[in-house]
């Protein structure tokens, strides 16, 4: 009988979904004994949060409801490639209505919801495709079915298939969610003030760009480098927007032992390429996604909006973020220099977002003197350092090329300086790669390298001759290039 394999599959005792007894006719009643006759017509699609988020849609033929597994949703134009299918067990006509948790350990065990439902209009159905018109309430138009399975030896094809819209996009001015927006930048310069400019605490952590679709998450760093696999635990984005498709401009934060964003307690997930190490970091050492600006919401982009429309859009998501303060920025100031914060952003209300510009209408001020600046050399240390690594050589970018800003000595642990040690060696050199002239004291013994890693340095002053008073070192950068880091307060 059609629904043999879907009763196997579980137990009525353990599921709250329809399951029809043994002994009862498949296309004619659910198990309570309810009439679940439909009309031939009828379609569902209900959001997954199994193992994996997934719609499962379901077509009703012959009696049953024909289910497919899509892990991404229906793609919502015919430019987009077909999004993967995995055919499943047919399911009652009764299971068109079911919202529930499924328990934890039962098969498919996880909430399911009634994303869409409505009527269809068939076209063809065959071994080989499906195609069909639906008439939802958020779905609406032609979309077909492929079997992409081959045949294996014995003839037997398996459950893949691929589906496709075939009508133009619902909405005219739908637009796909763009692989790559540079993100924007901040000026350092004094606060603004006035009821033109909102304010944002500004974390220590990593910038990264989400992008979100079908409920998956894809990161990329300030330098456009993708680091989804070092932070697993932001695919919980994914899951809270579901079929939301959005871009989400934010940062990477960890907490110190203080319960403030540290910097240093994010270093450990940084440069991290396994995913099992990535996973067993999540539970020692958890980050959270701080987004602060919206730049693409469902087939829209939102780069040409002010500030204040999107930032409102992005306040409509199920996500946490981080505040907003229109108004007093000294206030905000002093807030974030009395709980320990990095500094502020000042941004203004009616500003568009501008990709890969360092914009004067986002401001950022510090409350701690923090630069970034680009390694260029080491030179060795004495006393317990003796043979290893003393300090590090420092530069940032001029008219000229790179400048050189000084050296630091301090802020390392033992396992730093291995790690720098282990990174700095391949990247050697002969010859130093700064356009102005090092000073003898600093370049005698130095060990040059090519200039390619980013670290980030907390200080006193800039004093007169461009170089960086008392630097403690607090770690690497991976979301910066080093082509774009120039000095943020004048020397």
């Amino acid at each position: 009988m059609p629904l043999d394999k879907y009763r196997s599959m579980r137990d009525s005792d353990k599921t709250p979904e329809p399951v029809p007894a043994w002994d009862v006719p498949d296309a004619s009643a659910d198990h309570t004994g309810n009439d679940q006759d439909g009309r031939g017509d009828t379609f569902v699609i209900q959001e997954h949060h199994a193992t994996a988020l997934h719609w499962d849609v379901r077509l009703e033929r012959d009696g049953v409801l024909v289910s497919w597994a899509v892990p991404k949703g229906l793609p919502p134009s015919p430019k987009q490639r077909g999004h993967l299918a995995k055919q499943t067990e047919d399911h009652p006509m009764a299971y068109a209505s079911f919202a529930g948790d499924i328990p934890r350990g039962e098969y498919g065990g996880g909430s399911v919801t009634i994303w869409d439902s409505g009527t269809y209009e068939l076209e063809k159905w065959t071994a080989d495709e499906v195609k069909v018109v639906f008439h939802g309430e958020r779905v609406d138009g032609r979309y077909v079915f492929l079997h992409t399975a081959k045949p294996d030896e014995n003839g037997v094809r398996g459950n893949d298939w691929l589906v496709r819209r075939m009508d133009p996009p619902q909405r005219p001015d739908w637009e796909p969610l763009p692989e790559r927006v540079e993100p924007m930048l901040a000026t350092a310069t004094e606060l603004p003030t006035g009821a033109g400019w909102s304010y944002e605490f500004k974390w220590d952590g990593v910038r990264a760009l989400a992008y979100v679709d079908g409920g998956r998450v894809r990161l990329l760093s300030r330098s456009g480098r993708e680091i989804t696999v070092a932070y697993p635990e932001i695919r919980e984005v994914g899951l809270a927007l579901g079929s939301t498709s959005v871009l989400l401009d934010g940062e990477i934060v960890a907490m110190g032992p203080d319960g403030r964003p540290s910097f240093s307690a994010l270093q450990p997930r940084m440069h991290v390429s396994s995913a099992s190490v990535a996973r067993r970091l999540a539970t020692s050492t958890p980050v959270t996604y701080l987004p602060f600006d919206l730049l693409y919401l469902d087939g829209r982009s939102l780069l040409q909006l002010p500030y204040d429309e999107r930032r409102s859009l992005l306040e409509g998501l199920p996500l946490e973020l981080p505040p907003s303060f229109p108004g007093d920025g000294p206030a905000v100031l002093e807030a974030a220099r009395a709980s320990g914060l990095e500094g502020v952003v000042a941004k203004k209300r009616t500003a568009r977002y501008e990709p890969g510009r360092r914009s004067p209408c986002w401001v950022k001020v510090r409350v701690t003197t923090r630069q970034d600046v680009v390694i260029a050399g080491w030179k060795p240390g004495d006393g317990g350092r003796a043979g290893h690594i003393g300090s590090l050589l420092l530069g940032v970018q001029g008219d000229a090329g790179l400048e050189f800003a000084g050296h630091v000595g301090t802020g390392f642990t033992q396992a730093t300086l291995a790690d720098l040690r282990k990174r700095l060696k391949p990247l050697e050199r002969d010859s130093s790669p700064f356009a102005t002239e090092v000073p003898r004291e600093y370049a005698r013994f130095a060990h040059w390298v090519e200039p390619t890693l980013v670290a980030s340095v907390q200080f006193g002053e800039w004093t007169r001759d461009g170089r960086m008073r008392h630097p403690s070192y607090k770690g690497l950068r991976d979301d910066i290039d080093p082509s774009t880091v120039r000095r943020e307060t004048p020397a």
